[in-house]
């Protein structure tokens, strides 16, 4: 526990996986769930950014939820997007995913390693082109997708 907490100090984003590794080339037989459990037992817990997929833009207003109690009994009725992220050793990346809330498809999607606009409008304008125009097209209020739209 010494020499967790000794790392920790140096490196406080090493979660259970790292300080293993880390000790583990230091000559010691450890595995990742003793360090885990050694860790909590004194209270250790990695630091690092979190991503911060659904930011408000402050500008815009915000809507009220319309879809409610809508009946979405057919494809192209209802489609939807929205972003996750996917935890790299270093950072993320961002997924975009455009899906057509009756049939739950797929439609397009792309990743991005950074917030940009400009990857969502892609993923966007191809499910577009593949599959037509929905009837009502929902997302969060996020600020990516509130960015105006060049056309």
């Amino acid at each position: 526990m010494r020499l967790i907490d000794e790392q920790f100090m140096a490196t406080p984003w090493y979660g259970s996986r790292q300080m293993a590794r880390h000790l583990r080339r230091q000559g010691h037989m450890v595995g990742r769930k003793r360090i885990r459990r050694l860790m909590a037992k004194i209270g250790l817990a990695p630091i690092y950014q979190r991503p911060r997929t659904t930011v408000p833009h402050p500008e815009h207003r915000k809507y009220k939820y319309l879809l409610k109690d809508l009946a979405i009994t057919r494809p192209n009725h209802v489609w939807c997007a929205d972003i996750t992220y996917i935890p790299m050793r270093r950072g993320f990346l961002y997924l975009v995913a455009v899906m057509d809330w009756a049939t739950r498809k797929v439609l397009s999607w792309k990743l991005s390693n950074t917030m940009e606009a400009d990857f969502c409008i892609e993923a966007l304008e191809e499910a577009l082109a593949r599959y037509g125009k929905p009837e009502i097209f929902n997302t969060d209020q996020g600020i990516v997708y509130l960015m105006p739209l060049s056309h």
